[in-house]
Order: C-alpha cells, then structure tokens, then sequence
C-alpha cells in the first residue's frame, strides 16, 4: 500500500489489444474496433459549440436583410383568406365572392406599406420616450397623431 497522499501508479505497460488468443488477449477482430473503424484513424469530429452572436447583432443584420428585399413579408394564403373573411362580413350575401389575384396583391402590398410605417413612427415614439422597446402605447399614440393630421388611421 503506497503512502497517504500519493497516488498509485500503474507501472503494466498498455496494450494495444493485441497478444496471443491463449494468453489472455482478445481474440482478432480483422484489425478493427467494434465501431468499424480501423485502428489509428482518427475519428468523428467533435461537436462544434453553435455560434452566438451578441445581443442585437442578429436583429440588425435581418433589418439590413429586409431592408434590402422588395418581396412581401406576410404569406399570401392566410392574408387571401383574411381579406374574403372580412369582405363576407362587410358585403350583403349576393355580392361577389371572386377576386382579382392582383385585387389582393394590391391589397396586401399597402398594408405592408401602412405597416411599415406605422411602426416606424411608433420606433419614433419609442425613442422620444428614451426607449429602445416598440410598446403598444406607442403605436396608439402614433395612430393618435396620425389622426390628428387627418391621415386615415
């Protein structure tokens, strides 16, 4: 028993787990390991950890992506079916049910458009409030001022 404090030292020589199948060894697996690789190959890469990016950056370069795209951000089969829903609603039973595709093109083109610039004048509140947070006090009051300057709310 070695001395307290001290750490046992396996002094065998490793093996490589060849040897002769009568003194103990394993028996010949045709050279290779049981995951089916040879010996001394190097093995599947280690996981690389995912990169993070800082807080903003990712929310920047998606403004910068946006920004620089003109194809429409709202999907176009759930907007169709909020136009017809709200156009059943408003029109009596025997109006028309058939729409134009640029009818609704049209439509969803200047509601992106409002929206936009909605919420760009609900970011100006935001920062005259010293705030980086759109809140939904400020689009009210944006649609407040908008009002106010008779621009449709």
């Amino acid at each position: 028993m070695p001395p307290k404090g001290q750490a046992r030292r396996n002094l065998a020589r490793p093996t490589r787990g060849g040897g002769a199948a009568g003194r103990g060894g394993r028996k010949s697996a045709g050279g290779r390991r049981s995951s089916g690789m040879r010996l001394g190959q190097p093995g599947p890469a280690p996981e690389r950890a995912k990169r993070r990016y800082r807080p903003g950056t990712v929310a920047l370069k998606e403004i910068r992506r946006y920004q620089k795209s003109t194809e429409l951000l709202i999907l176009k089969a759930p907007f169709q079916r909020l136009v017809r829903e709200i156009a059943q609603g408003v029109t009596t039973q025997d109006g028309p049910d058939r729409w134009q595709s640029q009818a609704i093109q049209a439509l969803q083109e200047a509601t992106e458009a409002f929206l936009v610039s909605l919420f760009h004048d609900a970011n100006l509140c935001a920062i005259h409030a010293k705030r980086v947070t759109i809140q939904q006090k400020d689009i009210q009051l944006a649609r407040r001022l908008r009002a106010a300057w008779g621009a449709p709310i």
